[in-house]
């Protein structure tokens, strides 16, 4: 709500991480039905699922809510859950941040923690409580990647460091997904498809903030990005004709 007034909205920070990665930003909003789903990803190279205040309903995954003071958005559930094992279906290049990434779990058949700073053994993954953006978006930990994954083969190593601002995270990771990085607490921090059927990268963390100063932040939306060409240039062409 942006006053009395519902809205939809994307930060300008997604939009310049899409440009970022050689592509053309374009606002979906709720979906009315198979039909408009099917219209609107017959027109899409790649899928980016933002980052958000508010949180899946944890209806989706067999709980009830943990925190009434935290927001939700039925709305986008509905759109976002309908969406994504679409996406998947069609091979269409799925990049998804922090409550994106969550969402592709919950659809997929996985489960969340809700609070995972109250869970023995993890850290407080919520960041600066308060703080300019740089602050509250700034370096928080590193992750450890998977041997023999996506993301260890694209950087040529063992760690990266990250920033963390999310409060909820993985409990059940989906069976069709796969482990592509961990915290130092053992929190997936990045997943990817477990069978390969394109490009599906899930991560916890917020890359798109200022990515392009950030080499990690623009190595990742570099590969969306060619993922996003190719699936094009399979499916219409170079010139986008067919």
């Amino acid at each position: 709500m942006l006053g009395d007034h519902p809205h939809h909205t994307v930060g300008k920070k997604y939009t310049d991480a899409v440009r970022l990665a050689g592509c053309l930003p374009l606002l979906f909003t709720t979906i009315d039905g198979p039909d408009e789903l099917d219209g609107l990803l017959d027109i899409a190279d790649g899928v980016l699922l933002t980052g958000s205040s508010s949180n899946v309903h944890p209806s989706h995954f067999g709980e009830p809510v943990h925190d009434t003071s935290l927001p939700l958005d039925t709305a986008r559930d509905a759109a976002t859950l309908a969406l994504i094992p679409e996406v998947i279906a069609r091979g269409i290049p799925l990049m998804a941040i922090c409550r994106g990434f969550q969402e592709v779990n919950v659809a997929l058949g996985g489960s969340l923690f809700q609070a995972v700073h109250e869970i023995d053994g993890y850290l407080d993954h919520r960041g600066a409580a308060s703080g300019s953006p740089s602050v509250v978006y700034g370096p928080a930990h590193q992750v450890e990647l998977e041997a023999n994954g996506f993301l260890a083969g694209l950087f040529q190593r063992a760690t990266i460091e990250v920033n963390s601002v999310h409060g909820q995270g993985v409990r059940r990771l989906a069976s069709a997904l796969r482990v592509e990085a961990r915290a130092p607490d053992g929190l997936i921090e990045a997943f990817s498809s477990a069978q390969p059927t394109g490009f599906v990268l899930g991560l916890q963390w917020h890359p798109e903030w200022e990515a392009h100063l950030n080499p990690v932040s623009t190595r990742l939306f570099e590969a969306f990005g060619l993922a996003c060409g190719n699936f094009r240039d399979r499916h219409r062409g170079p010139d986008g004709t067919h």
